[in-house]
């Protein structure tokens, strides 16, 4: 009994030791963590007024970039992001559609939590806002009964995340027109123009900064 009570104390001393050394070592790797996620490394296209490049599709003699942070299923889509941070308003994502087919999915901390398609669209526009709870109910507050909003409002679980543009090129000849469709959608701020960021307008596009 003595031995067996010997081995427990001794099992059970191990694994304390290899917890705590497990707890550590996730405490120690939390701030390079943090740094590397999808959310944090999207933040560098928050000053953009439209999409930052992610994966653009080869056309002729001009290769496809390598993939960067954001695994691309199929070569033959072209990707871009704009980062939110909705501390500074509404997130108004607007695209024109057009022959190709694009979509858009709105992501958090935890994961996508909205997507649409073209499909969507309203007179060929397409105008995703996404909002905070208050902000959202604040929109509905000021929404004029005889003029409703065509927007897609979207309420985000976090205040901080991005939007995944993707524009298909079902044929090489589209490649080039996927790749301008990307830059052609609108990432803006809805801000009013008492309290816009200093270097945005209005329309929280930048002021040339």
């Amino acid at each position: 009994m003595r031995v067996v009570s010997l081995r427990f104390v001794y099992a059970t001393l191990l694994g304390l030791v290899l917890a705590g050394i497990v707890h550590i070592a996730a405490v120690l790797a939390i701030p390079r963590l943090s740094e590397t996620d999808a959310v944090s490394r999207a933040r560098t296209s928050e000053s953009l007024d439209h999409p930052q490049p992610i994966y653009t599709v080869a056309t002729g003699d001009d290769p496809s970039p390598p993939e960067a942070w954001l695994p691309i299923p199929d070569p033959a889509v072209a990707v871009g992001v704009c980062a939110y941070d909705l501390t500074d308003g509404p997130m108004r994502v607007s695209a024109r559609t057009g022959s190709l087919t694009l979509s858009l999915a709105a992501h958090a901390r935890r994961g996508a939590f909205y997507a649409v398609t073209d499909q969507a669209a309203v007179r060929g526009a397409l105008d995703l806002v996404i909002l905070t709870r208050a902000q959202y109910d604040e929109a509905l507050a000021d929404d004029d009964e005889n003029d409703p909003s065509r927007d897609v409002r979207i309420v985000a679980p976090d205040a901080r995340g991005f939007v995944v543009v993707r524009v298909i090129a079902g044929l090489p000849s589209q490649r080039p027109a996927a790749n301008a469709e990307i830059q052609a959608v609108s990432c803006t701020t809805d801000t009013t123009a008492d309290d816009a960021p200093a270097g945005k307008d209005s329309t929280g596009k930048g002021t040339g900064r």
